[in-house]
């Protein structure tokens, strides 16, 4: 008898990284990367499980952004693109290594994985692979959800009902377009909460959501199950929060699985290895960067590192999803001793940490999925699954919380981002009043003003100020935030002034081609002031 319920949540998230005026750019390797690396070997498990009659049911978060650049007709072609010059630097991995069995042995492994890829990227879903996602819900194995339309972090703009409400419609809007039918769920950006921000969701048919621990642990009231089961706020949207001690088990790269020393060490790539000269056909503009050639494993916490054993990880990919199981099986028996309803433990993780973080990761999770179909008191669960179970549950409303560091604001609101904050709330003001101004304008006027809201909304991304705080590639960050605001900011003074630059509007929608059928009137206010 089922006694309790592992929920597995997948958030899939990147920010629109598209740059059709350079050839070669380096950001866009981020999608080309989480592409060969996480999404791909994410699916092929997951049709694994399914062709093979495994029973199982997992969330994943499929951003509004991350779908436009999974369907753009640019990307697709520049990642086959990639896909294809990848092989080429296998089979030359795989000439070069000849005379070390150990290297050729790995080299062989990333062609067959390339190969693999580039069969199920170009022939089995014609470079969508958006497809393969919805053959699986359709076969009631994923539930997949949305988040906000550009992963704005909510809490900041929680002055701006119209600005948060326009994110949440475009990504309902836009989950509709992929899959035929409005989003049961949304993953809240960062698990960034306030207390009312659960009434636009309830606005838009959202069912549920996600919160860090402590923004159900302290809610108002308390939880009767803490963390253990749902809440429903006063809204009637329901509010499931991550599970510390999975979290922990997972996600830490140093009390976690994925920093053992027999897993492929990340760090090291022939990119930065290997001579220039036989890389840099490789190599965009000439940059070092990472290929995914890796032929080491983590080894130890020092520098010295020995040679990636495929077998060895396997195996301990094996007992890490065993122990993982074992640990949410005692946790599922301790509490059903002690709730008068089957717990829930929620365990979300960014997807991308599955095969390109964590190389093993897809591996261990097929190992999980596997295990947990084999136990009779343990079941995989979607949180739209367990709403079905139980329609009853307690009222409260959870605190303000994100699962940033300290658990609140502070990674999107410091000194090294805050600066953005005065222009990105001045222009959502200022798109507000455009849509409630103009009702119904020309066609060349709602062209521009269709581009002012979707620059606005390029600007709102979280991964700018996340960036900025982290300090890794911040000169990018920076120039997209200043770049999309100054667009928008030109934009405002055209339309208001009536000069309207046809010419440079045609350029603006040629290169910031985010939601094509986005319409700027969903900033306009039911009621706005006279």
């Amino acid at each position: 008898m089922v006694k309790g319920y592992t929920a597995l949540v997948l958030h899939a998230h990147l920010p629109y990284v598209r740059h059709p005026e350079r050839e070669d750019s380096l950001e866009e390797r981020w999608f080309f990367e989480a592409m060969t690396e996480s999404y791909l070997p994410l699916l092929h498990v997951f049709e694994k499980l399914s062709d093979e009659g495994i029973p199982y049911r997992l969330t994943l978060s499929l951003s509004p952004t991350l779908l436009a650049m999974l369907s753009d007709d640019l990307l697709q072609k520049r990642y086959l693109r990639h896909l294809e010059k990848s092989l080429l630097l296998a089979q030359r991995e795989t000439r070069r290594t000849a005379a070390e069995p150990v290297f050729n042995r790995l080299a062989q492994m990333y062609k067959e994985i390339l190969e693999r890829n580039l069969h199920t990227y170009q022939e089995r879903f014609n470079k969508n692979i958006i497809t393969g996602f919805k053959n699986l819900q359709d076969k009631g194995h994923l539930e997949l959800i949305t988040t906000m339309a550009t992963h704005c972090y909510s809490p900041l703009y929680s002055s701006q009902l119209a600005v948060l409400r326009a994110q949440v419609k475009v990504a309902v809007q836009e989950y509709a377009k992929y899959f035929g039918q409005r989003p049961q769920g949304m993953w809240l950006p960062e698990c960034g909460y306030y207390p009312g921000l659960d009434g636009l969701l309830q606005e838009e048919g959202i069912n549920y959501f996600f919160v860090e621990s402590h923004g159900l642990l302290y809610a108002t009231p308390r939880p009767k199950y803490g963390i253990y089961s749902p809440v429903k706020c006063p809204s009637g949207v329901a509010a499931f929060a991550r599970d510390v001690e999975s979290t922990v088990q997972v996600w830490s790269s140093e009390l976690g699985y994925p920093g053992d020393f027999m897993y492929r060490e990340f760090y090291r790539d022939i990119g930065y290895d290997l001579p220039e000269d036989y890389l840099k056909e490789f190599l965009p503009g000439g940059i070092r960067c990472d290929t995914g050639f890796k032929y080491y494993r983590i080894t130890s916490r020092s520098d010295y590192k020995e040679p990636y054993l495929p077998e060895e990880a396997s195996l301990k990919a094996r007992l890490h999803a065993e122990d993982f199981v074992q640990n949410r099986k005692k946790q599922i028996d301790f509490l059903s001793k002690h709730m008068d309803l089957k717990p829930i433990i929620v365990s979300p993780y960014d997807a991308e940490l599955f095969g390109h973080w964590w190389f093993e990761g897809p591996l261990w999770l097929e190992n999980v999925l596997r295990i947990v179909a084999a136990i009779p008191e343990l079941e995989t669960a979607t949180p739209g699954d367990y709403l079905k179970f139980y329609e009853k549950l307690q009222v409260t409303t959870p605190c303000a919380s994100s699962w940033g560091n300290q658990g609140y604001n502070d990674v999107w609101l410091n000194g090294a981002n805050d600066w953005i904050y005065r222009h990105l709330h001045q222009a959502g003001e200022q798109m507000i009043r455009l849509a409630n101004f103009h009702l119904k304008p020309d066609p060349l006027v709602k062209r521009a003003l269709n581009q002012a809201a979707r620059e606005l909304l390029y600007a709102q991304s979280s991964d700018w100020a996340f960036i900025m705080k982290t300090g890794t590639v911040v000169e990018y960050a920076k120039r997209r935030t200043i770049q999309h605001l100054s667009r928008f900011n030109r934009l405002y003074e055209a339309i208001t002034q009536s000069k309207i630059d046809a010419f440079w509007l045609k350029e603006l929608e040629t290169e910031d081609n985010l939601f094509p059928e986005l319409n700027y009137a969903v900033y306009r206010e039911e009621n706005p002031p006279k």
